[in-house]
């Protein structure tokens, strides 16, 4: 079910586009990020759980000043419960440090704007006394741009401790001494071009250019021999480097003793970094419920005791979103366990019956993890399960065809659903000979209309208009119908549920719109005539040649299309020449020049 209602990923792609949670995650935290894919994939069977979200969502619903401060604010926030588990497990840095803090630093903000809010989930422990001496530790001890290692200092504040003070003293007044250093040995030696310098490899020395060589001092001691220089030592910048090096080495060893100590205080801590950053996650959650509730229209579900779903007006969440060129057409769904228990959809391809059928199904989903819904109004039972056949795939590598792929999803359904649960079945028996589908799809229907002697909540669309005489002998199964307008040999999808059944399906039509070979679709209308005529009676005898497949009349399934020609003959009957002006006539001109191109092609 996750995968054919596409929760997660996209079925075709494998991606985040054209999934819910690509609509409903406008979540500003990692922690948040990973609390909603939670509540989406494990929504919740608590209904006192589920109205405390729902509270929650709807007082900051309301609130926009509020919401807008706190999502602004979350944005600051690192993500606590990897920063926590990074620190505990030893593998982080400075800089890991200084993210900790910055984030304990916004958190009295955010705790004075949740401190208006009143529903029970935006309560929080009092155990942020702690956390707030925790940051004022970090910011007192580690600089803001440390460098990434930890092992060779340059990563506390000055200040902090007396003994790094007096080590970083020692190493900053030796840059002083080593200048002072060169100025009197060039005074001395009278060499003007003497360099007193260092490097991690041979330490400090003195270096000068074989030219002046002759002049070097009998107590230099030659360290190392360049192409065009020497360089040299003597006792007194021994001496100072063994201070210097001592110092420095020091200094790194007291920084990273430092370091580890104020880690330490932090894994003292991480129970009550880790609750915050469950708030936190909870918090972007719920405000972020609220701004996609706000955003989109939707409304609060009731949870009734009744066992029945009624969603008025209800809309797909995605498809609403990405349609283009017409607007969602909502429809309104009852369920319950009296009358409307299992709902046949017929209707004709590409009418919208699958969209129908998902959109209840996701409705359901949001209004258990706690998420308002798109629709009007919605009342719903809590349901145990959520069972989807939908799609034809296979599963080659198994040696399983698509009807077997179908059956097993089929068969995980009878043999696992309660009266408790919702049922989406979306065609069942197509993979198979047309007897044998209709026969196992007539009898699932019956099956999950006598489940347990209550039966089970169903959306049962199909093709099979055969299984709308199941409501002639099973009281608690009614049909539908995606409606159509049909109009000078035109057909609308209209996209509306309405009650009773149908018995076309266009999809010869449909195959056409596919880009089938105009011959192939005159063969399909005179064979489907052939065996509309012979009661599905199909005998070698109803081969007709090419020339009669050409000649035939269309009239066995009405055109989706209509042809440019009339479209213009019926606007040119239309208009009203006394009432334009001129600008308006030439624009009609225009339109109409644009059909005629249509035509001539």
């Amino acid at each position: 079910s996750c995968r054919n209602l596409e929760l997660l990923a996209n079925i075709r792609t494998g991606s985040r586009r054209g999934t819910l949670l690509s609509v409903i995650d406008r979540t500003v935290t990692a922690m948040g990020g990973r609390m909603l894919k939670e509540w989406l994939r494990y929504p919740g069977l608590d209904v006192q759980e589920i109205e405390m979200r729902l509270d929650a969502v709807e007082e900051v619903k309301k609130n926009q000043h509020v919401r807008k401060s706190l999502r602004e604010g979350l944005k600051s926030i690192y993500d606590l419960e990897r920063l926590g588990s990074k620190i505990t497990m030893g593998q982080c840095n400075a800089r890991d440090l200084v993210a900790l803090k910055r984030s304990l630093m916004m958190f009295p903000a955010i705790k004075s704007l949740v401190s208006q809010l009143n529903a029970a989930p935006y309560q929080l422990e009092e155990n942020d006394n702690h956390l707030m001496e925790l940051a004022a530790l970090i910011d007192g001890a580690i600089r803001e741009d440390p460098p990434l290692t930890v092992l060779e200092g340059g990563l506390i504040k000055s200040g902090f401790d007396e003994d790094l003070d007096k080590l970083v003293q020692i190493s900053r007044d030796g840059k002083g001494w080593l200048a002072q250093l060169e100025v009197r040995e060039r005074e001395a030696t009278g060499i003007n071009a003497l360099k007193v310098r260092y490097n991690r490899v041979f330490g400090y020395y003195i270096e000068i250019t074989k030219t002046r060589l002759s002049d070097v001092p009998a107590h230099y001691v030659r360290k190392q021999t360049l192409v065009n220089a020497e360089r040299y030592i003597t006792d007194e910048l021994k001496s100072f480097e063994a201070k210097v090096l001592n110092a420095e080495e020091r200094r790194a060893d007291l920084e990273y003793e430092i370091f580890n100590r104020i880690r330490s205080e932090v894994i003292k801590k991480n129970s009550d970094i880790q609750q915050l950053a469950q708030f936190i996650a909870r918090l972007d959650c719920l405000l972020n419920l609220a701004e996609v509730a706000d955003q989109n229209d939707y409304c609060r579900p009731h949870f009734n005791r009744e066992g029945y779903i009624y969603i008025e007006d209800g809309r797909h969440p995605v498809i609403e979103k990405m349609i283009v060129g017409e607007r969602f057409v909502p429809n309104t769904i009852r369920l319950d366990n009296d009358d409307n228990q299992i709902l046949i959809i017929t209707g004709p391809n590409m009418a919208g019956k699958s969209t129908v059928l998902r959109q209840v199904a996701l409705q359901l989903l949001l209004a258990h993890m706690g998420s308002f819904v798109p629709a009007g109004k919605a009342s719903v039972c809590i349901t145990d399960r959520i069972f989807t056949r939908v799609g034809a795939l296979d599963n080659l590598s198994q040696g399983q065809s698509t009807y077997m792929v179908e059956m097993q999803e089929t068969a995980n359904i009878l043999n696992n659903a309660t009266g408790r649960s919702l049922v989406i079945l979306d065609e069942i028996g197509r993979g198979t000979s047309t007897f044998d589908g209709l026969s196992i799809a007539w009898a699932v229907a019956e099956y999950l209309h006598d489940l347990h002697g209550t039966g089970v909540k169903t959306l049962f669309a199909t093709h099979y208009h055969e299984l709308t005489e199941l409501a002639q002998t099973k009281r608690r199964v009614k049909n539908y119908n995606i409606a159509v307008k049909e109009w000078n040999d035109e057909i609308i999808f209209l996209r509306k549920l309405a009650e009773g059944g149908t018995n076309r399906s266009y999809g010869i039509q449909v195959a056409r719109l596919a880009g089938i070979p105009g011959n192939v679709i005159k063969r399909a209308k005179k064979i489907l005539a052939n065996v509309e005529n012979s009661a599905g009676n199909l005998k070698p005898s109803a081969s007709v040649s090419t020339e009669e497949s050409n000649s035939m009349s269309e009239a066995v399934q009405m055109n989706l299309f209509r042809k440019p020609r009339d479209t213009i003959v019926e606007k040119l009957g239309r208009i009203d020449v006394a009432t334009m002006t001129p600008l308006e006539a030439l624009n009609y001109l225009d339109e109409l020049k644009e059909l005629a191109k249509d035509v001539s092609n």
